[in-house]
């Protein structure tokens, strides 16, 4: 299913294909210091929640995420999301993370978790006017040193 938001221009939004990858893993490189290798993605390909956007044909999006069965109940993982720097500050991000919460709510999910760099404040902004509240800090948790925080928000 492609959808198309009034508010990120001409952008639509589908399911992720193989051969998206190659323009994914550009995205990834240029957004993270340690970006996910081309094996991470593949993994995620059958998941409804890895998703794409698309401008002018154009990959300038993605968004991973999916469901997890946890002590009897459904819990949906942000698990990577970016925007092609080009392309950052149009609702583009919004707009992947809007499908990617309603994908796993589909998916019988009652709450969402993701992780995020405590230095990344633009990302925290985003994902607290999704709602979003940090539940802890990972001391550690990227390879670089970095702390994350866990921010999560409940659904439905």
């Amino acid at each position: 299913m492609t959808v198309t938001a009034p508010d990120a221009g001409d952008v639509q939004v589908r399911q992720a294909e193989r051969a998206d990858l190659l323009s994914i893993l550009e995205i990834e490189k240029a957004s993270f210091p340690q970006p996910w290798p081309y094996e991470a993605f593949t993994g995620f390909l059958d998941e409804p929640g890895f998703l794409v956007a698309l401008e002018g044909g154009r990959i300038v999006g993605y968004v991973v995420a999916d469901v997890t069965p946890t002590h009897g109940r459904a819990l949906g993982h942000v698990k990577d999301i970016a925007v092609h720097p080009g392309y950052r500050g149009d609702g583009i991000g919004s707009l992947l993370l809007t499908r990617a919460l309603s994908e796993v709510v589909f998916q019988g999910a009652d709450s969402v978790k993701l992780e995020v760099r405590e230095g990344n404040d633009g990302a925290k902004r985003l994902y607290r006017t999704f709602g979003f509240a940090a539940l802890r800090r990972v001391r550690g948790y990227y390879e670089d040193g970095e702390d994350a925080i866990i921010m999560v928000r409940k659904l439905g």
